[in-house]
């Protein structure tokens, strides 16, 4: 396929709002696409070159945007700059800039860094032909470009882009600027295109649970789209868990009381069994793979629950998965967590947070120590344990981690209680309260890992006919879906409040509105604020977004920012999308760890209602 027939591809998805229809045209765009291209097509669709957890980034900002803009098309800065800020996005800024360019080719100066240069060589090479360029050819250009690093790196990006934006047609223009940017702004996510994976076998989405019980288990889209489009659905047999791809974790559900939590998993569920309550620590959820060679060599991904690895940021827990875990592959489920070196008692999230950075780790490990409660183990020496019963793989864990190793242990056990009493779990609930933890989880003891679900296997217990903040049994993590410009004496901050979104059901990309929060935030936490949403603002509203008019804010944000919001209750609305308003709500903290896809739905907060309506 050449690049100019997915632009096409592309401006469709972006001009239509329908759900079913961008599904359809997602579907014949992987009709029409080869197997050797499918995979990067895939991933270019959505915005990046590779899965998120392979960590290949553009490293490209608008400033740098704007000079190459400049070099391709001969406009200056100031005027480019001017043109961004009447019309809001890059791309279509770039696209008329293609139409009425002032020069037809590079100046010798960045033709000459290309020359003098390997990566600028190998690039050349791919546009030296005469004919239209295809996807694979595009990608491959957009990897070189990504991967340029070193002394110069900057001028060559910035001369190889201006090269390739110059070689092709207006339209793919938009979107070769939006993509390394970031900002292809069609959207859907990697759920969609679930759905149009099973449209292209049946014309429906009869096949989307099938689909992302594979994806659930290697969370990497493209491998699943060319194993679609070479073998069907016979081809996603073969499809398990694997050293170095992220799995998409077990998740919760809730229930408003230990005797619901009781007759729900073990009576209902005619088990005869008992639970297994954990605490519910307030850290970073973290899956750890790690594999030892026999020969001293030694590899470690730490992946969040957005998928991301940040093995680098934590190199602590690098050093206790070789030291204190004898394996030669494993994966684990766990929380990695901060202390006080003095006391060993837990600190708060914000300050385990912290440690996210990719600078001044030795610093930061001095100041805020880990460690990793590991609670489950999914795999072991090359064999996939999900299939055993919790019980089994507890056993597994507690054979694999050691009571031993002192105060400075990194690796740990997460305690556990086995009972069937709702008075011995409320006890233990407690306890965690009093220790300043979230609560418990509550687990089936003879279920299956359910890798990517959120049922009943797994139940949080954070409150019961108490209140978090004083209100709502438990927080909701929200989408900052737009905000409005501050009056008054927020005049000053350019933000006087923010729409607040929930998704609509978790297998999709909507968003619907719960409020619009204008109370319960810091000066900083408003100038915050404003910062981050003037990252990703853009000049409409996105796709998936169900918004009254009466609510439109004065400025749009992409799916990007997760807040934490706690509010005294649930009530009906009829102002806003998802039927529901927060009452009273108010800032807990940025959720940098949580992706727009694990926001609260709508489901849960039904569930929150009746968990509200039952404590009265």
């Amino acid at each position: 396929m050449f690049f100019k027939d997915l632009a096409d591809y592309l401006k469709k998805l972006e001009e239509t709002n329908s759900r079913l229809e961008i599904t359809q045209i997602l579907a014949n765009l992987f009709q029409e696409a080869d197997l050797k291209e499918i995979d990067k097509l895939s991933y270019l669709i959505l915005g990046y070159l590779t899965p998120p957890y392979k960590g290949i980034e553009f490293d490209l900002a608008d400033k740098m945007m704007v000079r190459i803009l400049s070099c391709a098309f001969g406009f200056s800065q100031p005027e480019i700059r001017q043109k961004y800020k009447t019309n809001g996005d890059l791309g279509t800024v770039a696209q008329s800039l293609r139409e009425t360019r002032r020069q037809k080719q590079l100046t010798n100066p960045s033709l000459t860094i290309l020359n003098n240069n390997k990566t600028g060589q190998e690039a050349l090479k791919i546009l030296s032909k005469k004919s239209l360029l295809t996807v694979n050819e595009v990608y491959h250009y957009l990897m070189i470009v990504a991967q340029a690093s070193g002394e110069g790196s900057q001028e060559i990006k910035t001369s190889l882009m201006a090269l390739l934006l110059g070689s092709v047609d207006p339209l793919s223009v938009r979107y070769l600027v939006r993509i390394p940017l970031g900002r292809l702004r069609l959207g859907f996510s990697e759920l969609t295109i679930l759905d149009a994976l099973s449209w292209l076998i049946s014309a429906d989405k009869s096949h989307r649970d099938r689909i992302e019980e594979a994806y659930n288990f290697h969370a990497d889209i493209g491998y699943i789209a060319r194993i679609i489009k070479k073998d069907g659905l016979v081809g996603l047999k073969k499809v398990t868990i694997a050293l170095g791809v992220p799995v998409n974790l077990a998740l919760c559900q809730r229930l408003p009381s230990a005797e619901e939590m009781i007759n729900k998993m073990i009576i209902q569920d005619k088990s005869n069994d008992l639970v297994a309550v954990e605490p519910k620590f307030d850290g970073t959820r973290l899956q750890a793979h790690f594999s030892y060679d026999g020969l001293g060599k030694t590899k470690t991904w730490l992946f969040t629950r957005s998928l991301e690895n940040i093995a680098e940021m934590f190199p602590d827990i690098t050093r206790g998965l070789k030291n204190e875990i004898t394996a030669r592959s494993i994966i684990l489920d766990g929380e990695v967590i901060g202390y006080n070196p003095q006391t060993g008692q837990l600190v708060p999230f914000q300050e385990t947070i912290q440690r996210k950075r990719k600078h001044q780790i030795t610093e930061a490990i001095s100041r805020t120590p880990l460690r990793y409660y590991c609670f489950d183990v999914l795999y072991l020496n090359g064999k996939n344990l999900t299939n055993l019963s919790f019980k089994e793989r507890r056993l597994i864990l507690q054979k694999l981690i050691s009571g031993q190793g002192g105060k400075n242990k990194k690796i740990l056990l997460s305690p556990q209680i086995l009972t069937n009493d709702p008075e011995e779990l409320r006890r233990y609930h407690r306890e965690q309260i009093d220790r300043g933890l979230e609560g418990v989880v509550v687990k089936k003891w003879h279920s299956p890992y359910d890798v990517g679900k959120r049922g009943f296997t797994w139940v949080k217990f954070k409150q019961e006919k108490g209140k978090v903040g004083g209100g709502l049994s438990d927080t909701v993590d929200g989408l900052v879906m737009g905000y409005y410009r501050g009056r008054g004496r927020r005049a000053q901050f350019g933000i006087g409040a923010f729409l607040l979104g929930v998704k609509k059901t978790w297998d999709n990309d909507q968003f619907l509105t719960v409020s619009k929060i204008g109370t319960g935030l810091t000066d900083n936490q408003w100038r915050q604020l404003r910062s981050i949403c003037d990252q990703v603002a853009v000049d409409k509203k996105p796709v998936g977004y169900k918004v009254d008019k009466n609510l439109f804010p004065d400025v749009w944000c992409r799916p990007e920012i997760v807040v934490e919001i706690e509010a005294d209750n649930v009530t009906v609305s009829p102002l806003h999308s998802a039927g529901f308003a927060l009452r009273f709500p108010r800032l807990v903290r940025f959720r940098n760890d949580r992706s727009p896809q694990q926001a609260t739905t709508k489901k849960e907060l039904e569930e929150l209602k009746k968990i509200q309506e039952n404590n009265k």
